[in-house]
């Protein structure tokens, strides 16, 4: 779908339809490693706080994510497999202090032998996608166009497009929240990134998790797509308009 769109109707069947993705296709345990990137990983690594950092089987397991979402490169599986764990935490520690200087984030992680700026920027998303998106495939092409440029300075681009998104959807919630009187306390973090809190519910665009007081509900998203239909999914849902 075109990236500049306002339509919320795309934006929402763009983001439903990522699960039959997924499933669609159709490689060995990808809906499974899927569930583990944007469900479990994020909840380990905030578990080690105040020293968050990622492990070497955790690591390897999100490069089997990646692989499988795109071109397999078993090279690329078996350096990853294969690094030092001191040398993985003690990279994923400083990479994580970086932020939200995501350059130096991405180049933090960079020095680990067959992590990428791709695979990095996905390692900072599991973090803290909030200001570091993933640099998938999809949402380069959307966001750049055919770009397969994976260097450093697109990304830094593509971070800075995303941004630039977020800040335009950020405006009209405010305007929503004007309009309803609705007691709705929302705050932009770094970046740019969209974050919101209300007294129900907290959305964070990276993985589609709302809290409530019911519960958790998770619902599926795909590289930082879905800004504008995060607020019309907030509006509609939690404050009933």
């Amino acid at each position: 779908m075109d990236f500049g769109s306002s339509d919320v109707s795309l934006w929402k069947n763009s983001l439903s339809a990522y699960p039959a993705r997924i499933q669609s296709l159709n490689k060995p345990n990808l809906v499974s490693l899927d569930d583990f990137y944007r469900i479990e990983l994020p909840s380990l690594i905030h578990q080690r706080n105040p020293d968050p950092h990622i492990t070497t089987p955790e690591l390897s397991k999100l490069m089997q994510w990646k692989l499988s979402r795109g071109k397999w490169r078993p090279r690329l599986l078996d350096f990853v497999s294969s690094l030092n764990e001191s040398h993985v935490k003690s990279a994923s520690q400083k990479a994580f202090e970086s932020l939200p200087d995501v350059s130096k984030a991405v180049s933090a992680l960079t020095v680990l032998k067959g992590v990428g700026p791709a695979t990095a920027s996905a390692v900072l998303a599991a973090y803290a996608p909030d200001v570091a998106p993933f640099m998938s495939d999809e949402a380069m092409e959307a966001v750049l166009g055919n770009s397969k440029d994976y260097t450093l300075k697109q990304y830094l681009l593509f971070v800075d497009k995303l941004q630039t998104k977020s800040k335009v959807s950020f405006i009209f919630l405010l305007l929503v929240r004007l309009k309803s009187g609705v007691l709705f306390t929302s705050h932009c973090l770094d970046f740019g990134y969209f974050n919101c809190i209300s007294v129900t519910a907290s959305c964070h665009l990276y993985g589609w998790k709302f809290q409530s007081d019911s519960g958790v509900r998770t619902l599926t998203f795909v590289s930082c797509f879905g800004l504008v239909i995060a607020l019309h999914s907030i509006v509609t849902d939690w404050i009933g308009l």
